[in-house]
């Protein structure tokens, strides 16, 4: 038995990514705060930007797992939002922390809970986060965003550091997808440049079909996991492969 958790799976990136596995045979588990109602795997309805939520469902998943049964075991922490597109001084306190509660608090338990829960297995264990450029590069109106995307491929260099030394580690990686064919891209293009002055740029990259598709993100992440080609620690740009 193998199975996935991911989080952000009833949209864009999640939703392709849950599929894939899916159709790979793998007992996928989806927390959103939407469903798609799917039958290909479960769905849980959480609001990850409160912390009390999150602790609950992955426990909720944990207990319908039969941990001798499972010859491999992934998280991935995809869900994400760019939040306000402003310069920071025109977040109010409430978006900018629910922001970063989703963005970065809700990786940081969910990976504490996957990691202290399966400490004890002996199976394959992988804990992906879905990062962005956006880590490496300041853009004027996405204070929250940036910061939260640098600080999860932190996270991942730290996690991987910490499960090196230890028994049954977890193999932590950060994978940076590129420009995707989503509904956050749609939002970008319809921004005023008065709030994020790079907008013709993204409109660019999809006037010119620059975009990956959710479905080659799926595919490409599927490959990497499943054969061995992911390094502890390492952050990976899809677009350099």
């Amino acid at each position: 038995m193998k199975v996935l958790i991911i989080t952000g799976g009833s949209k864009g990136i999640g939703k392709a990514i849950a599929t894939k596995y899916a159709l790979e045979n793998w007992t996928v588990f989806t927390i959103a705060r939407s469903t798609t109602n799917s039958t290909q795997y479960t769905e849980l309805t959480a609001d990850l930007s409160d912390p009390t939520q999150a602790a609950v469902v992955l426990n909720t998943i944990f207990s319908q797992i039969q941990s001798e049964k499972i010859s491999e075991i992934t998280l991935i922490n995809n869900a994400g939002s760019l939040g306000k597109i402003a310069v920071l001084e025109n977040i109010s306190t409430e978006v900018l922390t629910k922001t970063m509660q989703l963005n970065s608090i809700a990786p940081l338990l969910l990976s504490s809970q996957f990691i202290h829960c399966t400490k004890n297995w002996t199976c394959t264990k992988q804990l992906i986060n879905i990062s962005s450029g956006a880590a490496n590069n300041p853009y004027a109106g996405w204070a929250t965003y940036c910061t939260s995307k640098a600080g999860l491929d932190m996270m991942t260099r730290t996690i991987a550091a910490e499960q090196q030394a230890a028994e049954n580690g977890v193999c932590c990686v950060s994978i940076h997808p590129g420009v995707v064919a989503t509904q956050m891209q749609e939002n970008i293009r319809k921004t005023s440049e008065k709030d994020f002055k790079d907008v013709q740029r993204f409109i660019d990259l999809h006037e010119n079909n620059q975009l990956y598709t959710p479905e080659f993100v799926a595919n490409k992440l599927f490959e990497l996991a499943t054969k061995a080609q992911l390094n502890n620690g390492e952050i990976i740009d899809l677009r350099n492969l």
